[in-house]
């Protein structure tokens, strides 16, 4: 599942891909416009500022923009920098492998072998899907008529 403090860091840097062309970009603004609680935003932007996602100016004129173009920045290395490995059990992950203490033999475990299968779906459908993409969807959504 995707915790909020995930899903806030996208939001705001969905906010921060829209409003690109504008430079920097207040914590206030995007807290304000996300409805997302300014002190929990204030973390989520210092920890992809840390993983260079963002970058940032202090001062009356100072603020957050992308540190790296849109369509380089996949949904999936924004929730593992933020919420860890996309697997659901730490026998199927790429990156935080751990065999299960319980497993007999890991070749013929049915719950490793499904969630094999839920970890490649979604590392599949998050590593190719870029903020850019997902501002087109809701450009796409909006423009629909009802």
């Amino acid at each position: 599942m995707l915790s909020k403090k995930a899903k806030y860091a996208l939001k705001a840097l969905l906010y921060l891909t829209k409003n690109a062309d504008r430079g920097l970009v207040l914590i206030s603004e995007i807290a304000n416009s996300e409805r997302i609680p300014r002190k929990f935003l204030e973390a989520i932007l210092v920890d992809l500022k840390t993983q260079g996602v963002l970058q940032s100016t202090r001062g009356k004129n100072g603020g957050y923009s992308l540190a790296k173009d849109p369509s380089q920045v996949s949904v999936g290395n924004i929730v593992r920098m933020i919420d860890g490995p996309l697997a659901p059990i730490q026998c199927v992950s790429h990156l935080y492998y751990r065999k299960c203490d319980e497993c007999l033999n890991e070749e013929t475990c049915e719950i490793r072998l499904v969630m094999k299968k839920v970890r490649d779906a979604t590392a599949a459908i998050l590593d190719t899907t870029y903020l850019s993409d997902l501002q087109k969807i809701n450009v796409l959504v909006n423009e629909e008529p009802l």
